[in-house]
């Protein structure tokens, strides 16, 4: 019997998950790695969210990542690391959260004793995390936790994110999503990813795309017009509960009031970071 409100621990990921990711778009993320050596935006990306898996190869990121065409992979990864360590890679990513949240948080945020506090209470909420069938997460779980607050809240949010990213996979599966028809069910709610963003990002092509949007249609998820229907928008509704239920534990572990801390921090900060440009402005929708 869970003792949070309904749905606290997605809303609390949801505050949580962005600011994370808002390292993926920032321009210092590019300038690290060019410095480096690696200046190709998508091998930049392999290299900064698989460092974490070691010197992974181009079957265990498209198996760990999911969404991604395998082919667009496969050309660069393995061949990344002959370019970059995955330890320089992690230090690089590290180095682009430091100056992106105080850029778009702001030098008092940063330091204040609201960050500390939201790091303390995400540090905690991952303490009951768990590796197994995780192993995003649980690589992120065997890297050190940076000593700045903000760093450490970033890294508390990198692990709940993953964590969370892992068991949806599992939900996706069985529900028998692949990984285009995952994407394009998720862009039919309007809140995943636009569909230029994808096909500019994940290695597929616009026939790819429209391929899936078929084979919905045929499964009775979306209409003629490309929206979910009743029993699509009940398989979205599912996915996000099953996902829920495996998610439950960092939660539950934090405990009600703390939650509900945690959530009110994350979005103060993400309000911060979305009015200072950190994200893309034609990021989410349907077009």
């Amino acid at each position: 019997m869970s003792t949070l409100p309904p749905r606290a621990g997605r809303r609390c990921h949801n505050a949580l998950n962005p600011l994370h990711s808002c390292v993926y778009f920032s321009p210092d993320l590019g300038k690290e790695f060019a410095e480096l050596g690696v200046d190709d935006a998508s091998r930049v990306y392999f290299a900064a969210r698989g460092a974490a898996l070691g010197a992974a190869g181009a079957g265990t990121v498209t198996a760990t990542f999911y969404n991604f065409n395998h082919d667009l992979v496969a050309r660069h990864l393995p061949s990344v690391w002959s370019e970059i360590t995955p330890g320089a890679a992690l230090d690089a990513r590290l180095r682009t959260a430091d100056s992106t949240l105080r850029r778009v948080l702001g030098e008092e945020t940063v330091a204040s004793p609201e960050m500390a506090e939201a790091a303390g209470l995400a540090l905690r909420a991952a303490e009951a995390c768990t590796r197994h069938a995780r192993p995003l997460y649980a690589a992120h779980a065997d890297l050190p936790v940076p000593d700045e607050p903000h760093l450490a809240y970033w890294h508390a949010a990198t692990l709940l994110r993953e964590h969370r990213g892992d068991g949806h996979l599992a939900a996706l599966l069985s529900a028998g999503l692949d990984p285009l028809e995952a994407l394009v069910s998720h862009t039919a709610t309007g809140k995943g990813m636009a569909p230029r963003w994808i096909l500019a990002t994940r290695g597929w092509r616009r026939t790819d795309w429209d391929a899936a949007v078929e084979r919905l249609r045929e499964r009775g998820v979306l209409d003629a017009e490309g929206e979910l229907t009743g029993t699509g928008t009940a398989l979205r509704a599912e996915l996000e509960e099953a996902t829920d239920r495996m998610d439950a534990a960092p939660y539950e572990h934090l405990g009600a009031d703390g939650v509900a801390r945690l959530t009110e921090l994350g979005r103060g900060f993400l309000f911060a970071a979305a009015s200072a440009g950190a994200f893309p402005e034609d990021l989410v929708g349907k077009g």
